[in-house]
């Protein structure tokens, strides 16, 4: 898209839209739908988006699709706007910006956890229960892993950085060191 102030516009509008009729959370269920099936079918992404192809004929493939999908219909109307103003491509934008106004509004927020190893179900409860106290939200947690890491974890929160990891130990440790504040 040519920008994400476009993208953050439509997001607002269907938003909005969801909001006084009350099925704004399945709206960011179907663009996240639409985004997957897009991301999963890479072909049909780039035809709804070519410019090549004249917009009747994208209509018609973006219109068979919408025809056997479940999405509401301001959402199937939202896509088709989309595709008129040749801005299909940035429909990950738009669902991404969406998802984070719903977890404004939700009062949600999303932690990615990076650690060496699985986590035990216990540590898991213990990590939300504490990232529910540090940003008085509730949190939707996304763990990968990253055995670089050596051990501990990595959370991230939006620009919030919390490296418990032994890797970051280590180098803190090795900039001591080298400044000599080793007492």
């Amino acid at each position: 898209m040519t920008g994400s102030r476009i993208s953050k516009r439509y997001a607002k509008a269907l938003l909005s839209l969801g909001q006084e009729d009350g099925n704004y959370a399945e709206y960011g269920e179907n663009l996240k739908d639409f985004t997957g099936l897009c991301a999963d079918n890479p072909e049909f992404s780039k035809v709804i988006a070519n410019p090549v192809f004249s917009v009747d004929d994208r209509k018609k493939v973006l219109d068979a699709v919408l025809e056997k999908s479940p999405f509401a219909d301001l959402v199937k109307n939202l896509l088709r706007l989309l595709l008129d103003k040749n801005r299909i491509e940035g429909i990950k934008d738009v669902s991404a910006y969406y998802t984070r106004l719903t977890d404004e509004i939700s009062n949600i927020i999303r932690a990615d956890i990076i650690t060496a190893r699985p986590l035990k179900d216990a540590a898991m409860d213990k990590l939300d229960v504490v990232l529910a106290k540090i940003t008085s939200k509730t949190v939707k947690i996304k763990v990968e892993e990253d055995e670089s890491l050596i051990g501990g974890l990595v959370v991230k929160i939006g620009d919030l950085v919390l490296d418990g990891s032994v890797r970051a130990q280590i180098e803190g440790l090795k900039e001591s060191l080298k400044r000599g504040e080793y007492n």
